[in-house]
């Protein structure tokens, strides 16, 4: 049987991060997840993943922050500014915000994780890491001893951010980036897939990978097959 809710959540925002959102909390969290929040000019829907959308201008009347807290499932745009704009709006009106830690993450017991926090499965957040409000950790990252993650940070898959790091307020970490031992990223920064940073960065810097290059032969013909 499955353990009762503690908890109503409403999801701030209706992306695929929203879907996804509702299916986490829903299935690895006590909070059941009642209904999706948009600003009223953004609202195009009623209904999603069977849930009412309603006007987040309006919530406090719908959905009353004394019963419902609140989690913005907003991505990276405008430098996580957006996702941070959001939680403000829900704090300033009453509501609790609310994270979420996968059951299949690996979060050593001293590390420190700030409020309104998306952290997924298999990652690895190893001793003495600190995380600032409002980071969202994507699937399979490595977040090393001693390293601290500031405000507002998206850290997408399969990243390595080694040990002793500093990561600044806003940033975004592609797929595949890897931060060297004690290598400071500055505030404001884009690090794109694939990237390694091995220095400290300057402020508001984007840093990408050489883009592959097409060969000249087809993978067809390079490999022999013949086409029927």
């Amino acid at each position: 049987m499955a353990a009762a809710k503690e908890r109503k959540l409403v999801i701030i925002g209706d992306s695929a991060f929203a879907e996804i959102a509702c299916e986490y909390f829903a299935a690895d969290s006590p909070y059941e997840v009642v209904a999706f929040a948009v600003e009223g000019s953004y609202r195009q829907r009623d209904e999603l993943l069977g849930r009412p959308v309603v006007a987040l201008e309006t919530l406090a009347q719908t959905h009353p922050c004394a019963t419902h807290d609140v989690h913005a499932a907003v991505v990276y745009t405008q430098l996580n500014r957006l996702r941070a704009r959001l939680v403000e709006v829900a704090k300033s009106t009453g509501y609790r915000l609310a994270s979420y830690i996968s059951s299949r993450a690996f979060v050593w017991p001293n590390a420190r994780i700030g409020a309104h926090c998306f952290i997924f499965e298999n990652n690895v957040v190893q001793p003495f890491v600190t995380l600032g409000d409002n980071v969202v950790l994507w699937s399979g990252n490595h977040i090393g001893h001693h390293s601290r993650i500031g405000d507002n940070v998206f850290v997408s898959s399969h990243v390595v951010i080694s040990g002793f790091c500093e990561i600044g307020d806003n940033c975004f970490l592609g797929v595949n980036a890897a931060i060297g031992n004690n290598v400071t990223v500055r505030r404001d920064c884009w690090i794109g897939p694939g990237v390694a940073i091995v220095q400290d960065t300057k402020e508001g810097e984007i840093h990408r990978a050489p883009e592959s290059v097409v060969a000249k032969v087809s993978a067809t013909r390079f490999f022999k097959i013949l086409k029927r």
